[in-house]
C-alpha cells in the first residue's frame, strides 16, 4: 500500500539588508525598466557581514522545530552551491545551532540550483523506508556575481527549510518524475573563485532544453496531462525566466501561449523571488511559498514543479495540495522576513559584497550587523565561529 509523503511544513529566511534595483540603476545608468520589466526584479537581499548560508538556514529551520519538535528528525539534508567548506557539511553547524540530537545523519548536496529537489526526493525515499521518521531538508544560498557584471542584478540570498513526512500538511509529492541531465558549461564556479561565472545566453538555452527534456520523460513515465495543473513553480534565476520557460513548455506541447494564461499559471509564484533575488537552491521552493500564501483555496489541486540546476540537471514533478493546508502556512512570518530587511545604499552594498575574511588563520571578528537569531561571529585558526543571539 502506498503512503502519502511530502512537505509537512515550510519556513524561509533571508538577509538583514536589501538593495533596491533603483539604487543599482542609479549607479550604473541602466533604464529601470530593464530590471523591473526585463528580468522581473525589484530588489535583492544582501547578507550582513555576520550572515551566511548557515545563519540563514538555522533561522529558517528553527520555527519548524518549535512547531514540531525534534524527536522524529533523524536526517538533515543541506542543499547549497555556496558551500563554506570543502569537507564539512554546513548542515553540521545548523545541527548544533538548532539543538538537534547527536543521533542524526547530516549531509550536504550540490548540483547548482537543482540540489534541493534532489534533497527532497532523497528525503521521501528515507521516509518511505521508515515512516516514523521525518527529514529536515534545507536549501540555503547566496547568489553572488562580480560587481558591474551582467549577473549582478540577479543576486540574492535566502534559505528554505522543509520538513518531509508521511501524511504531510501542505503538499503531497507524487510519482513519477521527469529527469534530464546534459553536460553544458552555462554556469559554474571553480574552487579558486568566490563568484560564479555564467554564460547568460547559453544558460537560458540550456534551461529551455531541460524544460523539453524533463517534460518528455515525465510524459513517458505516465505523468499528468499539462492542463491538469493549477499552477507551475519554476526555478527563478530571475522571475521573467519562469515566464520564458512556461511559454516554451506550452509551445513544445502545442498549446496557445496567451499572456493571461501564462500569468495565471505562475504569476503568484514570483512574488517573493521578485524582491529577494536569486537564491539558487531555495528559489523554486520560495515560489511554492509565495503561491500557497497568496492563492485562493488550492485544496486537492495538482501543482507542477520544474527544478533546474546549471551544468545541467533538471526534474519535473507534481505535488497535490492537502486539505487544511492553509492552517499550517507561515504567511505572516514570511512577509515579516521580507519587510524587516534594512535598505542599504549602493556604497554600503559594494562594501558588503567585497567583505571577506583574511586567510592567514588568525583571529578575525565580524562586525555586528545582523539582528537575526544566529550570527557568524568570526573565524579563529581557520575555524568558523557561530553564535546564538
Amino acid at each position: 500500500m502506498s503512503i502519502s509523503i511530502g512537505i509537512h511544513d515550510l519556513s524561509f529566511a533571508t538577509s538583514e539588508f536589501v538593495l533596491p534595483h533603483t539604487a543599482l540603476a542609479d549607479y550604473n545608468g541602466t533604464e529601470i525598466g530593464k530590471y523591473h520589466v526585463g528580468i522581473g526584479q525589484e530588489s535583492m537581499s544582501v547578507p550582513a557581514a555576520d550572515e551566511d548560508i548557515v545563519t540563514m538556514a538555522a533561522t529558517a529551520a528553527a520555527p519548524i522545530l518549535a512547531r514540531h519538535g525534534k524527536d522524529r528528525i533523524r536526517t538533515v539534508v543541506f542543499a547549497t552551491e555556496s558551500s563554506i567548506d570543502q569537507a564539512k557539511s554546513a548542515g553540521i553547524y545548523v545541527h548544533s545551532l538548532i539543538g538537534l540530537p547527536s543521533a542524526t545523519r547530516v549531509v550536504e548536496l550540490k548540483q547548482a540550483c537543482y540540489g534541493a529537489t534532489a534533497a527532497l526526493q532523497f528525503a521521501i525515499g528515507l521516509v518511505q523506508r521508515d515512516p516514523a521518521q521525518q527529514v529536515l531538508v534545507i536549501a540555503s544560498d547566496v547568489s553572488k556575481y562580480e560587481l558591474d557584471s551582467p549577473g549582478e542584478a540577479t543576486q540574492g540570498a535566502s534559505a528554505v527549510a522543509m520538513l518531509v513526512s508521511v501524511d504531510p500538511a501542505l503538499v503531497r509529492i507524487e510519482d513519477p518524475s521527469g529527469l534530464f541531465t546534459a553536460d553544458v558549461m552555462d554556469f559554474w564556479r571553480p574552487n579558486y573563485l568566490s563568484t560564479a561565472l555564467v554564460d547568460g545566453q547559453e544558460s537560458i538555452g540550456a534551461y529551455l532544453q531541460a524544460v523539453e527534456g524533463t517534460w518528455k520523460d515525465y510524459s513517458e513515465q505516465g505523468g499528468r496531462a499539462l492542463e491538469e495543473f493549477a499552477a507551475f513553480c519554476y526555478h527563478q534565476p530571475f522571475t521573467k525566466m519562469a515566464y520564458k520557460a512556461h511559454r516554451h513548455l506550452l509551445n513544445y506541447c502545442g498549446y496557445d501561449t496567451d499572456k493571461d494564461v501564462i500569468a495565471g499559471a505562475l504569476g503568484q509564484t514570483t512574488a517573493y523571488n521578485t524582491v529577494i533575488g536569486n537564491s539558487y537552491t531555495a528559489s523554486v521552493y520560495l515560489g511554492l511559498a509565495a503561491l500557497l500564501d497568496q492563492a485562493d483555496d488550492l485544496t486537492g489541486r495538482p501543482l507542477a514543479f520544474l527544478s533546474y540546476g546549471s551544468g545541467s540537471v533538471a526534474e519535473f514533478f507534481a505535488g497535490t495540495v492537502v486539505a487544511g493546508y492553509q492552517d499550517h502556512l507561515r504567511t505572516e512570518a514570511n512577509l515579516e522576513a521580507i519587510s524587516r530587511r534594512k535598505t542599504v545604499d549602493y556604497a554600503g552594498y559594494r562594501e558588503l559584497h567585497e567583505w571577506t575574511f583574511p586567510t592567514d588563520g588568525g583571529d578575525h571578528a565580524t562586525p555586528e550587523q545582523t539582528t537575526g537569531p544566529f550570527r557568524l561571529a568570526g573565524i579563529s585558526g581557520h575555524k568558523r565561529i557561530y553564535q546564538t543571539r
